[in-house]
This record gives C-alpha cells, sequence and structure tokens, in this order.
C-alpha cells in the first residue's frame, strides 16, 4: 500500500482548542485556570516564527558538503536536528498547566519501607505541582479506586492530596488493568482539560490477573498520529514485569523507568515531573520536501517517532508530539541524488519546517528550517571531512539497532550471542569516538553498551536487572527522551557465591533537559536533608538518564 499524500496546507487546516470545559460530564473535576490571552497574531491563522521569537528550531546537516557534478547518489544522508524551546527558571511561572494522575500499586508486596518511600516520593511530587495543576491519585491492588479527584494543587488541594497519600495501605494482588482503567475514566470524563495530561504508574509486581499485554491499555491511552495520553511507568524492584511496563509506556509514547534502588525512587519521579512541568511544544510534525525535481525521500529513520513518506517520494513527514524545553530531536533522512546539471554549482535537497502548538499561548506555529544544500564541483576534494552530526546520529541509530537485537537475542537463551552483539557494536563506537577527535557522545555511548553487555551475557543477571536495562535504553533511545534507571552500586544479595557484580549503569544517551536535572538536584537536597538513613546500602547508586 502506498503512504498516504499530505500537503503543508492540510496539516495547517487544524486549530488548537485552549484549556475549556469539555462536553464529557462525569465525576466533577475542579475548573482550570484559565489565564485571558489576545487573538493569534494574524486573525487566528498561523503563527510564522523564528528562534529569535522563542520558537522552536530546526537544522539540517548533509553527511557530506559536496558530490561531483557527474555522480549520483543514493541513500545520502540528511540529518534533521529540532530543538524545542527553552524554559528559564523565571519563565516557570508561565507554563502550561499539567493534569497528572498517578496509579500506584498498593498491593501486599508494597507494604513496609517500600510503602514510606512511594508515600514520601509523592509528597515530592505534590510540592512541586503549582496551583494551575491538577492530581487525581489512583491506587490498585485487586481493584482499583481514585483516592482524591482531579484536584487543583491550591495549598488546599496540596493538603488534601497529601492526605488522601497517607492513608494509602497495602495488600491484596496486583491488577494493572484495573488502574489504568480507573486513570482512563478520571482523565476521559474530564469536564475541562489543562494543556497538558499525562499518567505516572508504578508497580512492584507481576499482574495477577491480566492476559496479553494489549488488554491492559484502555483506548484512551492508545496513540494516534502525534496525539496520546503518555503512560510514564516505573518498575519498582526487581519483581516487576519490565516487558508489560516497557510496553504500555511504548504504545501510550511515555517511557520506562527502571528502580532497582528503591531508596531513591523519589529521584525518578522528579526527573519524570521535570519533563511534564516543562512541556512547551505539542503536536509538532516535521515536514520535508523535496527541493530539486530530480530528488527524492527514499527513507528515515525516525525510531519510535511514526514517519510517513508521500507516495512519489518527493516529501515525508514527521509525527514528533510533544516536547520538553530544551530537549532535541534528530532525524536521518536518506534522500537520493542525480547528477548535476551543467553548471549546478549547488543542489538544493530539501527543505523542512515544522507546525506545532505552543502550549503557553496555544497558537499555532510555523517554523522554517535550514535548506539542506549540497555543493556541486565537478571534483571534490580529496581531504573532504564527513559531518561529524551525522556520523554521531548514525553511530547512534545503529547502537539502538543493535541493543534491541541484543534484547531479543538474550529473551531467546542466546545471551554469549547478546553479549557479542553489544561488544562489537561498543568497539565500533570507540573507532568512531577516535575518528572524531574523541567524540564525549560516542565515547558515553561505548560505554553504555559495554554495561548493557554486562548484564546480558548470563540468564540469572538479565532476569534479574538485564532485561529491565535494555529495555529502559530501548525506550529512550527510541524516543529521545530521558529515562531513569537506579541501580544498586554494590554487589547484589541474591548473587551467587563467587560471581563478581556488573558495573553500575551508564547513561541512556544524556537525553536529560536542564528542567529535568534541576528538579532531580532539588530531590537530592530534599532527600538528604532529612538524613541518609534513606540510602541504606545503596550509596554507591547513581541516577542516570
Amino acid at each position: 500500500m502506498a503512504p498516504p499524500t499530505f500537503t503543508l496546507r492540510s496539516l495547517l487546516r487544524r486549530r488548537f482548542r485552549t484549556a475549556t470545559e469539555s462536553d464529557v460530564h462525569g465525576e466533577e473535576d475542579e475548573p482550570v485556570e484559565s489565564p485571558e490571552r489576545g487573538p493569534a497574531p494574524g486573525g487566528g491563522e498561523a503563527v510564522h516564527a523564528t528562534a529569535n521569537d522563542g520558537a522552536l528550531v530546526i537544522k539540517t546537516h548533509c553527511e557530506l558538503p559536496a558530490i561531483a557534478r557527474s555522480a549520483h547518489r543514493d541513500n545520502f544522508a540528511v540529518l534533521v536536528h529540532v530543538m524545542a524551546p527553552s524554559m528559564s527558571v523565571e519563565a516557570t511561572a508561565e507554563r502550561a498547566p499539567v493534569d497528572l494522575v498517578t496509579v500506584l500499586d498498593v498491593s501486599g508486596s508494597m507494604a513496609g519501607y517500600k510503602l514510606v518511600l512511594l508515600k514520601r516520593s509523592m509528597a515530592f511530587v505534590i510540592d512541586n505541582l503549582g496551583p494551575g495543576d491538577r492530581l487525581s491519585i489512583v491506587s490498585f491492588s485487586a481493584d482499583a479506586r481514585s483516592v482524591i479527584r482531579l484536584t487543583r494543587m491550591s495549598d488546599e488541594g496540596k493538603a488534601s492530596a497529601k492526605g488522601a497519600v497517607e492513608s494509602l495501605v497495602a495488600g491484596g494482588g496486583t491488577n494493572i488493568l484495573k488502574g489504568l482503567a480507573e486513570a482512563a475514566r478520571v482523565l476521559d470524563d474530564r469536564r475541562y482539560r489543562n494543556a497538558v495530561a499525562g499518567v505516572i504508574l508504578l508497580s512492584d509486581g507481576q499482574d495477577s490477573y491480566s492476559t496479553g499485554y494489549g488488554a491492559l491499555l484502555p483506548p484512551s491511552f492508545k496513540r494516534s498520529g502525534d496525539r496520546c495520553l503518555p503512560v510514564h511507568t516505573f518498575g519498582f524492584g526487581t519483581d516487576h514485569d519490565a516487558a508489560v511496563m516497557h510496553t504500555i509506556a511504548e504504545e501510550t509514547g511515555g517511557t520506562f523507568s527502571f528502580i532497582e534502588n528503591q531508596a531513591v525512587v523519589q529521584d525518578a519521579f522528579a526527573q519524570c515531573i521535570g519533563g511534564l512541568l516543562s512541556v512547551t511544544v505539542q503536536e509538532a510534525r516535521i515536514t520535508i520536501t523535496c527541493s530539486h525535481p530530480g530528488v527524492r525521500v527514499r527513507s528515515v529513520k525516525s525510531g519510535r517517532y511514526e514517519s510517513l513518506i508521500d507516495a512519489d517520494g518527493r516529501a515525508a513527514l514527521v509525527h514528533v508530539g510533544e516536547l520538553y524545553a530544551d530537549e532535541e530531536r534528530r532525524f536521518l533522512v536518506f534522500v537520493d541524488v542525480p547528477v548535476a546539471g551543467a553548471g549546478e554549482d549547488a543542489t538544493q535537497l530539501v527543505k523542512v519546517g515544522c507546525t506545532y502548538c505552543d502550549t503557553t499561548t496555544q497558537y499555532s506555529m510555523v517554523v522554517a528550517g535550514e535548506d539542506a544544500v549540497v555543493q556541486r564541483p565537478v571534483e571534490v576534494p580529496t581531504n573532504m571531512v564527513a559531518s561529524m552530526e551525522v556520523e554521531r546520529e548514525r553511530s547512534r541509530v545503529e547502537a539502538t539497532e543493535d541493543i534491541v537485537a541484543a534484547q531479543e537475542a538474550a529473551e531467546r537463551g542466546e545471551h554469549a550471542a547478546a553479549a557479542g552483539i553489544l561488544n562489537r557494536r561498543q568497539e565500533e563506537l570507540a573507532r568512531t569516538a577516535e575518528r572524531l577527535g574523541g567524540d564525549a557522545r560516542c565515547a558515553e555511548l561505548a560505554s553504555e553498551l559495554g554495561e548493557l553487555g554486562a548484564r546480558v551475557a548470563d540468564r540469572w543477571e538479565y532476569e534479574h536487572t538485564g532485561r529491565a536495562c535494555m529495555l529502559a535504553g530501548i525506550n529512550a533511545h527510541g524516543r529521545q527522551r530521558a529515562t531513569s534507571v537506579q541501580l544498586l552500586g554494590s554487589a547484589l544479595a541474591s548473587m551467587p557465591a563467587g560471581a563478581a557484580p556488573p558495573p553500575a549503569m551508564g547513561r541512556f544517551g544524556a537525553y536529560e533537559t536542564p528542567v529535568m536535572r534541576r528538579m532531580v538536584e532539588s530531590s537530592r537536597m530534599r532527600r538528604e536533608s532529612g538524613g541518609r538513613t534513606e540510602e541504606g546500602s545503596s550509596s554507591s547508586s547513581r541516577h542516570v538518564n
């Protein structure tokens, strides 16, 4: 079947609504704050903006600066680099408000210190929500209930939310479907809607009631194009079902985090809400249009983001959706470049642009990016240098594909083969880093692959921590978004006698944003100010992204 056709004009016909009363009436939810905003410039039409206006920025990089005039090139790589608007500390007061639903496992296995840590983490979340944000808390075990309706986080609302958290008691089985269904009901039945919405799901065990991953997802949470209600999942401890939690995150556009070191679960929540409280872009769509009549788009490497190529290869589209402040996305677009005409000194390859909704103003924005142009000399210089940006992204994409292949091998019980895949890619990345003058990103990725390789090398370690680490890495690189992996830095208590502990995890692609980092640092300071008893025996663990 040919990919669907589209035009930029058709993409701009859609208008974005401000937070308002919906047509669905269910359980009462508190009204949202609706600050008055003036009409969009241009009488309601899309706003054409530039980086100087604080808008999203798009740049392009060609893999080589020049192609010989008499040569044609298939699968010539063009990197499209997207950067979301920044958010200063002062600007956080003007951010888009959030509707947040937390879905918390209170089954019997959460009793004791786990529940204490969860309550402290939720208190941190509540304290960092603003008066325009709304929070609902859903608890689940064998059944599920809404502990507090969707409530504005005024001083009174925060007090109510903290009281609801303190009322949680552990007991019973684990029914994730019931918890998600209740969260879907809360969100579907809203009479009012904030501009941003999200779900946090934490569970420490295996679902005791549902069969099949698909059955765990209510229809409301399933992605459609660039619209979604992301469910950010947290596997708490080593007994959770990593495959289920990863699947829920992947199917909804959320993130999957693995918290082996339970004492620092608050830091993982902090990173997540740092993102949710800094959404600056929604419904982003990257358009790629061929400029030269002989240029065709062959393929797009877009990871977990849906991409479409027009039937004749003359245009492509990538659905990006939401972006946090300062987040970046990189997509490799492969084009076929024809022989240049006589006297053609340069070939205009593609034009790129983006349409999106500004979450603060709710205006529909249009941004033009840099045109991708390649020079066409009669002969190319022998000392021509390839683009470091393209090489780095190509290496990241290939490494991500190998992480997926290694995880699949480990699932088949082929642990030596899985480790071999990662080790070979690690060696290639080390060579690439050296070729690029000691590139830090490639070196960090090589280190990450080495650490993952240690966690797939045998069945015991893979089932204990490796599967969750691999799936968190696949999720992070596929979405180019920070996830949290909090591991114990000391030997695991249940490790077989004589076995050497694996190294502490490295970083997942350095996707953490400045707002996330500030929120995580705030969490750490809060934990440390309360004494170091929370660290337990895991003082050597560290936060990774």
